[in-house]
C-alpha cells in the first residue's frame, strides 16, 4: 500500500517536471520581445510592441519618469512649469529644443511630456522608416498647427474639453523631406502614390504610439492634419485610430 502511494506520487512529480520542461522550451522558442510585455520598462529606442502605446500614454501620470525617459533617450528639452486656468491646466509640459534630429518639429512647441515621448518614438520607428522606404530619404521637419489651446472639442461653447486644453495633443500638418519635398495632409492624403501611402503609414503607425489618432478619414474637421493625443483612458482603456 505504501509502495503504491509512493509510486503514484513519483509519477505525478515526473509529469510535473516534464510539463515544466516543455513550458520552458516553448517559452524559449516563442519568447516575446520586451516591448510586447506589459511589465517591462519602456525604452524609446526599441521597436514598438503590443504595449508600447499604453506605456507611453501612462507616462502622463508620472511626469518625473517621463522626463527621465526623454533625457535617457538623448532628447534636448526644457521642462515648463504648470500653466493655464483650472479647466485648462497643463501640468507637465516639455518644450523641445530646436534643430535636433531626434525630434524635428517646426515650429518648436510645448506639449505634455507623454505626447513628446510618443512623437520621439513615432519619428524614429514610423516616420523615418516610411520616408526611407517610399522616398529614399529622411524627414527633416515635421510641421504642425500647435498643441496647447484652452478650448472645448471642435471649438464648441459646450461639451467636453479638448485634449489640446492641457497640451495633451498635437496636430501634424505636413512633413518636409531632406531634399525639400513637402508632404501635406491637406493636399496629399487622397493621392494613390508614395505621398499618399506615406501619410497613411504615418497615421497607421501612430496608432501604436498614441491613445488617439484622427485623420482626414475621420471627418472634415481633420482634413488638413493628423490629430495625435495621449488621452488617459486607463491602462486597458479603448484607443482610437481613424
Amino acid at each position: 500500500m505504501v509502495v503504491s502511494i509512493a509510486l503514484r506520487w513519483l509519477r505525478r512529480i515526473v509529469v510535473l517536471v516534464l510539463c515544466a520542461a516543455v513550458a520552458l522550451v516553448v517559452f524559449a522558442l516563442f519568447r516575446p520581445a520586451p516591448q510586447d510585455l506589459p511589465w517591462t520598462p519602456l525604452r524609446l529606442d526599441q521597436p514598438p510592441g503590443v504595449f508600447t502605446g499604453r506605456k507611453i500614454a501612462a507616462l502622463g501620470r508620472d511626469p518625473a519618469a517621463c522626463a527621465t525617459l526623454l533625457k535617457t533617450a538623448g532628447l534636448r528639452f526644457t521642462a515648463i512649469p504648470a500653466r493655464g486656468p483650472t479647466q485648462c491646466r497643463a501640468p507637465d509640459s516639455i518644450r523641445t529644443a530646436a534643430r535636433q534630429d531626434m525630434l524635428a518639429l517646426s515650429p518648436v512647441v510645448t506639449t505634455a511630456c507623454s505626447v513628446t515621448a510618443g512623437l520621439v518614438a513615432w519619428q524614429a520607428h514610423v516616420i523615418q522608416p516610411a520616408a526611407q522606404r517610399l522616398f529614399g530619404t529622411t524627414v527633416a521637419r515635421i510641421e504642425h498647427f500647435g498643441s496647447y489651446s484652452c478650448r472645448r472639442m471642435y471649438g464648441r461653447e459646450e461639451g467636453s474639453w479638448s485634449e489640446h486644453s492641457t497640451g495633451n495633443a498635437i496636430d501634424v500638418s505636413a512633413f518636409v523631406l531632406t531634399d525639400g519635398r513637402r508632404i501635406s495632409v491637406l493636399r496629399d492624403w487622397s493621392r494613390d502614390d508614395p505621398r499618399g501611402r506615406f501619410l497613411h503609414a504615418a497615421r497607421d503607425g501612430g496608432c501604436g504610439m498614441f491613445a488617439t489618432v484622427l485623420s482626414p478619414d475621420y471627418n472634415a474637421a481633420h482634413r488638413d492634419h493628423l490629430h495625435l493625443d495621449q488621452a488617459d483612458r486607463g491602462d486597458m482603456g479603448w484607443r482610437a485610430c481613424r
